[in-house]
């Protein structure tokens, strides 16, 4: 009776290197594109947002306003603080541009908008028009 064996050629590649060698697993870094989060709430009078845009500065801050039309624009820069004989490995840091832009359901008063820019948190306070069209209808 013959003897039979598999062959598995990963065995012989893995052989070949001997007992130091081992493979570090590959993984991709997390989505390390730029991604500005933000929140929309309403009340009778004016729109709150609240955009989470960190590591930017306030001077770096763009906001546009057309009718219920809002953007939002950001620039993360790099800072060019490298030693002499100091090399990146490997940064998770992300630098570009920021934007996003939404409709509201309403018109906004451009001119008596408010924008505070804290701990990474961009506030805005976008007062509605004051002769919008909105009507509300019962439903009966």
């Amino acid at each position: 009776m013959a003897n039979i064996t598999r062959y598995d050629p990963f065995e012989d590649l893995f052989k070949e290197f001997g007992k130091g060698f081992w493979v570090k697993p590959y993984t991709f870094p997390a989505d390390t594109s730029l991604e500005m989060k933000i929140d929309v709430k309403e009340d009778d009078k004016a729109y709150t947002v609240k955009a989470e845009i960190p590591g930017v500065k306030k001077e770096d801050i763009q906001i546009e306003i057309d009718d219920e039309r809002v953007s939002l624009r950001a620039e993360v820069k790099k800072e060019k603080d490298e030693k002499k004989d100091e090399k990146v490995v490997y940064s998770e840091r992300s630098y570009g541009m920021q934007s996003r832009s939404f409709t509201l359901p309403a018109e906004v008063d451009a001119k008596d908008v408010k924008a505070e820019y804290k701990d990474g948190v961009l506030s805005l306070t976008l007062p509605k028009k004051a002769n919008g069209s909105a009507t509300r209808i019962a439903v009966g």
